[in-house]
């Protein structure tokens, strides 16, 4: 089983991120989970979201403590959240962000990546909500989830014209992460 949690804050788009990133798996016929922990539920208020991806059927029904992958969001959560905690060895950890990972200050243990999510989903959707963009980054950086079921979900989810701007969206960050 694979696990994921993600960090951001409220009206970010985590536990969208959640919902897309099962839905693809789902399309290729994974078994799928996600669900979202809210502490103060409100627009700011540091949110997590989890995934659980599985070849056979997923029973477990707790928080994900001991994520293979973690997603952020939002650097400023990197001050007030130990956003790796729990993380093997062999994990990767996604951070939407134009810094380095020297600039991040983050040493840490497990393989960082870095990719200006913000950017592509102002430039493909005209505003900040990187969610589809950070969608198709853990697809490149991972294998997990391929492209095109990510297009295919947001393709159902969104009405055609937001459908195919989250889709230009997934298509840039891949190509960004696989370059």
């Amino acid at each position: 089983m694979q696990e994921i949690r993600i960090h951001g804050r409220g009206g970010q788009g985590s536990v969208t991120l959640a919902q897309l990133i099962a839905g693809a798996a789902f399309e290729g016929s994974s078994w799928a989970q996600a669900f979202p922990a809210f502490g103060v539920e409100r627009r700011g208020a540091p949110v997590e979201a989890y995934v659980r991806l599985d070849e056979n059927r997923i029973r477990v029904r707790s928080q994900v403590t001991a994520p293979d992958y973690v997603i952020v969001q939002d650097t400023s959560l990197l001050d007030i959240v130990d956003v790796a905690d729990g993380m093997s060895e062999e994990g990767l950890l996604l951070v939407n962000s134009t810094d380095s990972i020297e600039e991040l200050g983050l040493d840490l243990d497990v393989e960082v990546k870095t990719i200006d999510a913000t950017a592509i989903a102002r430039e493909h959707l005209g505003v900040p909500i990187a969610n589809t963009a950070l969608m198709g980054a853990f697809a490149a950086a991972t294998g997990l989830v391929e492209p095109d079921y990510a297009k295919a979900v947001v393709r159902k989810k969104f009405d055609e014209k937001i459908a195919e701007k989250n889709a230009a969206a997934i298509d840039a960050a891949v190509q960004e992460v696989s370059a």
